[in-house]
């Protein structure tokens, strides 16, 4: 069955170029009403302009779309709930949110400044607060939503330099987490797209990467998986050059150590506490607590 977005309306944030634009043009090719939000500012977070996002709704509109222009910055949260407000008066409804603004200042977290990983952190992790919470209660009433936050391999895995970037996009998927499970009763999926793609942010990788093989628009099929009738919730989906995979947050089964030399238990048992075989994917946070209530229970009655 073809997914579409007919009657639906989708709010891409970063969408001025690169992946933001790939997913604003996919989604308009398949009906959505899109809002393509951009504060047209550099790699950094310095500067802005309406004329990146003005551009791709041209591309929409000259395609048959229907889209409009924002150019509000996704950290200003009174600008964003402004922007929610327009989109609805407009168009009525607010069906997708795809949380894809973001910024870099990479370096070593001994050189960082402060204010560079607050700004990331920014931008990053609080312009998707800003976002969803401007948009969360019009989905509550629809009892209909997607949300895709943007995370990153960064963040989930590690990268050198990027210790604020890693931060902020790791943080993203403890939102995701909770999202899901604070938005399931009203039919509001909430989805993590860790995307590998050459773009604005990606360029300084050079000859690191395959750039031919990386077209932003090869990741967007999986977005518009993610934000369909169809999408799963709470999945975490990495995406590139064509090749699609599910990263998972997992408990492993672990040990039980008490006394006064548990430390020592701990450190000689660790790798039977590491041992991944019947590991979990937690429902939610309180399956740590059982699994080592559970533990416990066991040890102290045998």
């Amino acid at each position: 069955m073809s997914i579409r977005f007919d009657g639906q309306v989708a709010i891409v944030t970063g969408a001025g170029g690169g992946l933001g634009r790939a997913h604003a043009l996919a989604l308009a090719a398949r009906g959505a009403k899109v809002v393509v939000n951009d504060l047209g500012a550099a790699r950094d977070g310095s500067g802005g302009s309406a004329t990146a996002a003005e551009a791709v709704v041209a591309e929409i509109v000259a395609a048959g779309g229907e889209a409009m222009a924002n150019a509000a910055s996704v950290t200003d949260a009174a600008a964003v709930t402004a922007m929610a407000a327009e989109v609805m008066a407009r168009w009525g409804r607010i069906d997708i949110l795809v949380n894809n603004a973001g910024i870099l200042r990479d370096k070593s977290f001994a050189k960082m400044e402060l204010a560079d990983f607050q700004l990331v952190m920014d931008v990053h992790l609080m312009g998707a607060v800003h976002c969803t919470k401007a948009v969360w209660d019009i989905m509550r009433a629809q009892n209909y939503g997607r949300i895709v936050m943007t995370t990153s391999s960064s963040g989930l895995f590690g990268n050198f330099g990027q210790a604020n970037y890693g931060a902020a996009k790791m943080a993203l998927v403890g939102l995701m987490q909770t999202l899901a499970i604070e938005g399931a009763k009203n039919d509001i999926r909430v989805n993590a797209l860790a995307p590998t793609a050459h773009t604005r942010m990606t360029e300084d990788l050079g000859a690191a990467l395959p750039l031919e093989a990386l077209g932003p628009e090869l990741v967007t099929p999986g977005l518009l998986h993610l934000v369909s009738r169809d999408a799963p919730t709470r999945a975490i989906l990495a995406a590139g050059a064509g090749g699609f995979e599910r990263a998972y947050v997992t408990l492993t089964q672990g040990d039980f150590a008490i006394g006064a030399d548990a430390p020592e238990q701990v450190a000689a048992r660790f790798d039977a506490i590491s041992d991944r075989q019947n590991e979990i994917v937690p429902d939610m946070g309180a399956a740590q607590g059982m699994i080592e209530l559970t533990k416990a229970k066991a040890a102290l009655s045998s």
